[in-house]
């Protein structure tokens, strides 16, 4: 019983580091481009997108889709930045462990 104990500990011990670091994350940005930085995505930790900023030369009211293109393409780079980001902080606590939907 009292490795049970140590085990229950340590996990409990785990679990706190993992809740400090995920709201750690939502303090932590990184910024997502495209078009040579013409449009920006600052996105948090969390994945919440907290500022866009759009060069006003990319702005052409003749070809909306293409500032649209740009935009998108700056999300997803934001959010692979994030998912880049959440690995790094929160991988050390779950590598070789399966914890579908822990982060």
């Amino acid at each position: 019983m009292k490795n049970m104990n140590q085990l229950m500990r340590q996990a409990k011990k785990m679990q706190e580091e993992i809740l400090k670091a995920q709201a750690a994350l939502a303090e932590r940005t990184v910024e997502g481009t495209a078009g040579g930085g013409a449009v920006r995505v600052t996105m948090n930790g969390h994945r919440q997108v907290v500022a866009v900023t759009i060069q006003p030369d990319v702005v052409d009211p003749q070809d909306v889709e293409m500032l649209q293109d740009l935009l998108l393409a700056a999300l997803q780079d934001a959010g692979e930045k994030v998912d880049q980001l959440t690995e790094a902080e929160l991988g050390k606590y779950t590598r070789g462990l399966n914890m579908p939907g822990l982060f």
